[in-house]
């Protein structure tokens, strides 16, 4: 058995990597490799000692035994990252040695990213947008919130979704659950939505630099070298700093493109050094609700939300759109595989896809027909209808005004439909009682300074990465060609 979590997910090339390991092994060592086209073994570390550690207790005696709100504090060993090691993600790997185990072990590959015994971390440039002026933002709040710590041979369940630790706030840090960054659970997300993207962003001649939620919430100055910031993927857990400066940005003349859906969908507070974060969210602690509404949702007047729509962000928000689950529990279950309703064909988002709106009388295409591109969770707009059956943004729910729609796909049936639920993701009957708009996942562009993409779907990486559709890589190439240079005008 072993099992580690990394001390901080983004080190700078030539600084130090520490990585805190429990085993049950005399011995362990690491294997480092970078995730880009393939997955590359770049660095396989001495023997270690092995020592084993337990996880602090949860507060609520939970049989599952493992808190998600604390520093699990296991001790820590160092490593040099190599300065020349290029920036990127990069994957631990821990491999137990000593009597019974399998000292080496197959070499992973690019389909055996996913799984426990290992951890991700990113390694930054050591000056940033020398490389690209292309940001790669990883969203690590949110995997955080969904890291159940885990281990193979355990299911701990201790998470922001499974058996949450509530704090009221009297220690000063304000009311929320609390989760903590020091801990373990493998790799899934990263495997799942970023790999794929990653693989096709290398093989495709992108250069791209990358940092983390963390990176992006200390530094003010972080996006000062880059023109053009990526979303990818599950975003959901954004703090009030990370969102002023991608705001700021945006209004400089920075693009961003949100390959990703449920964006921006809570707040979080950053705490104890920036190693957890509290978000007073609507999970259930036990049979009970510690407070609703939740102040940690963007979008809802204060003082029973933040009172910022994640609309004016990202265009789009999870309010209007839905999610996906299988009858049987499966993940990422059933999806629409009808695609983009295609709208505005001219416009250059769709230059070389030959897809076409109907406007001319003809076919009205479908952007990733066939495929689940309508993804896991989907984020649309406040919409109408106009005489011409052109879906357009109502800005009822915050969306810009210069916000074109250029992809619809109406949500009927949604699996999930928070409108009908007494309480939910945003305990829907005290935040909205009646539905303002038809749900549909939406895409489409707007400007303010700089130009905002959003794709509206989680799974747009999934399908882009693994080219399972023409027209969505060709959109994709449009969206970072232009963007990758700032912009103020056009959209």
């Amino acid at each position: 058995m072993i099992e580690g979590y990394v001390g901080r997910e983004s080190v700078t090339a030539g600084g130090i990597l520490a990585l805190h390991v429990s085993t049950d092994a005399p011995i362990y060592r690491v294997r480092f490799y970078r995730l880009g086209n393939e997955l590359e073994l770049v660095r396989e570390s001495v023997w270690q000692p092995g020592t084993l550690h337990s996880p602090p207790p949860h507060p609520d005696g939970h049989p599952a035994g493992a808190s998600p709100a604390v520093d699990w504090n296991w001790p820590s060993v160092e490593f040099s990252i190599p300065d020349s090691w290029r920036t990127g993600i990069y994957l631990a790997h821990f491999i137990e040695g000593g009597p019974g185990c399998e000292d080496s072990p197959p070499v992973l590959d690019g389909s055996t990213i996913e799984g426990f015994e290992r951890e991700f971390f990113i390694v930054r440039p050591r000056q940033p947008g020398k490389l690209s002026r292309i940001l790669y933002k990883k969203s690590t709040f949110t995997r955080h919130a969904y890291n159940r710590s885990d281990r193979r041979d355990e299911e701990r369940a201790a998470s922001l979704y499974d058996n949450p630790v509530y704090l009221r706030g009297e220690d000063g840090g304000g009311p929320g659950h609390q989760v903590s960054l020091h801990r373990p659970g493998g790799v899934i997300d990263l495997a799942y939505w970023d790999a794929p993207f990653i693989s096709w962003l290398e093989r495709s001649g992108y250069a791209v630099e990358y940092c983390t939620d963390l990176d992006l919430h200390e530094n003010p100055a972080l996006l000062t070298g880059y023109d053009l910031v990526l979303s990818v993927g599950h975003d959901e857990y954004w703090s009030q700093a990370m969102r002023t400066q991608v705001e700021d940005f945006v209004r400089a003349g920075g693009n961003v493109a949100f390959f990703s859906a449920n964006t921006c969908w809570w707040r979080i507070h950053s705490i104890d050094g920036n190693s957890a974060f509290r978000s007073d969210t609507d999970h259930r602690v036990g049979d009970e609700y510690p407070h609703l509404p939740a102040t940690d949702q963007w979008w809802p007047p204060e003082p029973h939300g933040v009172g910022a729509p994640e609309n004016t962000l990202t265009g789009v928000s999870f309010r209007n759109g839905g999610m996906w689950a299988s009858s049987d529990g499966s993940w990422p279950g059933d999806r629409p595989r009808a695609g983009y309703s295609v709208q505005h064909a001219e416009h250059w988002v769709f230059e070389g896809t030959g897809l076409r709106d109907g406007s001319n009388g003809g076919i009205q295409d479908a952007l990733g027909a066939g495929t689940p591109l309508i993804g896991y969770e989907c984020d649309g707009a406040a919409f109408f209808y106009d005489a011409q059956g052109v879906a357009r943004a109502s800005g009822a729910d915050g969306t810009p005004d210069s916000f074109l729609i250029l992809g619809i796909h109406l949500l009927q049936p949604v699996h999930h439909d928070f409108h009908r639920f007494k309480h939910g993701h945003w305990n829907c009957t005290v935040r909205e009682p009646s539905i303002t708009s038809p749900r549909a996942a939406t895409m489409g562009v707007f400007t303010a300074g700089g130009t905002v993409f959003t794709a509206g779907t989680t799974d747009w990486p999934v399908v882009c990465g693994r080219e399972a559709d023409a027209g969505v890589v060709r959109v994709t190439r449009n969206v970072l060609d232009r963007l990758s240079v700032r912009i103020t005008t056009g959209g």
